[in-house]
């Protein structure tokens, strides 16, 4: 691949213990995915039984299988930065996909911002999607003390239920039922004796390494939300819904709403994620946020099912649905 793609970001979050470094260590293992970078905060995370790529540097390694894996020493532009210039220079392997490891204390929502708002970073790579794990044995007692375990799992695209062999089924259900109403639109999956197909942290976003056209429908999946209450029972302060409009839209009156809406409300816009009926374009335009900052809209050829309608997903804290439609409804 040439070195100015744009490379797909796999985020991977979760609060402390609950099974990041399984699911990074099956990827490490899987040879479908040798052709990826990780971003770890400490090199020890994962298996390590390979040369150092550079003498000069200490951060970056190759591992057995062919992965690229590096410490990110607090600052993920740099090392993203430093990650595209080795493989311009052919200093590392070829990698098709990053996957960036969070802290366990971490709010993810700065470092997806970062994805977006940074030249540096949105000129080279894209938010592909976020992996959230969630420990089967004590997540919900988590989920209950600490409100980043909260937020890590109201902007995931895909869960993961780890220790799920030491936990009850009835537990398991209990806690699959909470994070569903968190984030419903969401793949959940269980993890058992630490075992998970490494593919599933990959098949979350608009555009896919290994697919040459974009999964709008998947990518939205805005049926879920809808199917879901506004307000989940646990957790008050997160809401999700979607927002509607029939008719097309003149790009320029959606484009001054939504700066209206992140001047007011960015703080408490989770993620949103959209399909907008463009007035005069065959097909949408995916749009996508995280917090105050909106990705730059991506123009698809053809939409994804016959529902031509601009549907939009919010997922907020201490989000009003009615005084967000009442900024977007601007026709």
């Amino acid at each position: 691949m040439a070195a100015s793609a744009i490379t797909p970001v796999t985020v991977l979050t979760g609060f402390l213990g609950s099974g990041k470094t399984t699911l990074l260590n099956a990827l490490v293992k899987d040879p479908r995915f040798s052709d990826t970078a990780i971003i770890v905060n400490e090199l020890g995370n994962v298996s390590i039984d390979h040369a150092l790529i550079r003498e000069s540097s200490e951060e970056i390694v190759t591992l057995s299988g062919g992965c690229i894996c590096c410490r990110a020493a607090g600052d993920i532009v740099r090392t993203l930065r430093e990650l595209y210039d080795l493989r311009f220079m052919k200093e590392v392997a070829e990698f098709r996909r990053v996957v960036i490891e969070t802290s366990g204390l971490a709010d993810p929502a700065p470092l997806l911002a970062t994805l977006v708002e940074m030249p540096v970073t949105a000129a080279r790579y894209s938010l592909s999607g976020v992996v959230t794990t969630v420990d089967g044995e004590v997540g919900m007692a988590t989920l209950d003390a600490h409100p980043e375990s909260v937020k890590q799992a109201a902007v995931a695209d895909r869960i993961v239920i780890t220790k799920a062999d030491r936990a009850s089924s009835e537990a398991i259900d209990a806690l699959r039922a909470r994070v569903t109403a968190l984030a419903p639109g969401a793949r959940i999956v269980e993890a058992a004796n630490g075992q998970v197909d490494a593919a599933l942290l990959f098949d979350t976003g608009l555009h896919r390494v290994d697919s040459p056209q974009a999964d709008a429908r998947g990518w939205l999946n805005a049926g879920a939300y809808a199917s879901h209450a506004a307000r989940p029972l646990h957790d008050p302060r997160i809401s999700s819904f979607v927002w509607r409009h029939a008719e097309p839209i003149a790009w320029e009156d959606l484009a001054a709403a939504l700066d209206t809406l992140y001047d007011l409300m960015g703080e408490r816009i989770l993620r949103m994620k959209g399909l907008v009926n463009v007035a005069g374009e065959p097909g949408p335009r995916a749009i996508h946020a995280v917090q105050h900052a909106l990705y730059p809209p991506a123009r698809l050829p053809a939409w994804p099912d016959e529902d031509h309608t601009t549907r939009m997903v919010f997922i907020g804290r201490d989000l009003e649905q009615s005084a967000v439609a009442r900024i977007l409804e601007f026709s």
